[in-house]
């Protein structure tokens, strides 16, 4: 009797524990509703962004990055993030691009001047499709033009298949995954982010990275896009 008595008490204190962890999550898209999102310094979603089978999609009428127009970032605006763990599911076309913005403030020309970004990429047929040679901080997973994944535990799937991506970002540590793996992480704003930052890309952009909340973005690079489960819980 006291053992089924114990062990109901931890079955009823892991299921509550288990629903308080669900219960953490905001839904920024779950399938049906584009509701929060809206352009890059506008009012509405652009009408290239619909969703189609559940995903939140880019249509471009199969345009690639050769045809680039570009301009038609967007933004969840219905609340900033300062720390945080990002989820979601997101597929390209062969020579696809993309990114996961955050920290994002409006008012400036566009968001990779001030954003941190998290590149979605073909890794493997962009460079075939754009007649041009990648570095590795161009490749998914990196943190654009600043930290290079590791390629020794990154996988990265194919045009037409769904990856997985996870951001988690606190004041110590910043966290980039892929498929479920820790491809890389660093301190941001410390003295070697400084560096890194004044050493590369970004050395004339003195507004890069500085925002410590802000919006999560999603980036158009005029190739068809898939996303879906974008998912948010405060740290």
């Amino acid at each position: 009797m006291i053992i089924a008595f114990l062990a109901t008490i931890c079955l009823t204190a892991c299921q509550s524990t288990t629903k308080e962890t669900e219960d953490d999550w905001i839904y920024l898209f779950d399938g049906t509703s584009t509701d929060g999102w809206r352009a890059y310094n506008g009012e509405t979603l652009p009408e290239q962004w619909v969703v189609v089978d559940g995903a939140l999609t880019f249509d471009t009428e199969k345009k690639l990055e050769s045809e680039r127009s570009g301009g038609k970032d967007i933004i969840y605006g219905a609340e900033e993030f300062e720390n945080f763990e990002l989820y979601l599911e997101w597929k390209l076309p062969a020579g696809g691009n993309s990114g996961i913005f955050y920290h994002l403030q409006e008012g400036f020309s566009g968001p990779p001047e001030i954003s941190p970004e998290y590149q979605l990429l073909d890794d493997f047929q962009w460079e075939e499709i754009n007649n041009a040679t990648l570095q590795e901080w161009q490749k998914t997973g990196a943190d654009y033009a600043m930290h290079t994944p590791d390629n020794n535990v990154k996988i990265v799937k194919p045009a037409g298949e769904w990856n997985t991506s996870k951001i988690r970002f606190t004041d110590e540590l910043v966290e980039h995954w892929l498929n479920g793996k820790k491809i890389l992480s660093f301190v941001p704003w410390d003295e070697a982010w400084e560096a890194k930052k004044m050493a590369g890309k970004w050395k004339d952009f003195p507004d890069y990275g500085k925002f410590k909340t802000g919006y999560i973005g999603l980036q158009d690079h005029d190739s068809p896009l898939w996303f879906k489960n974008i998912k948010i819980k405060k740290l």
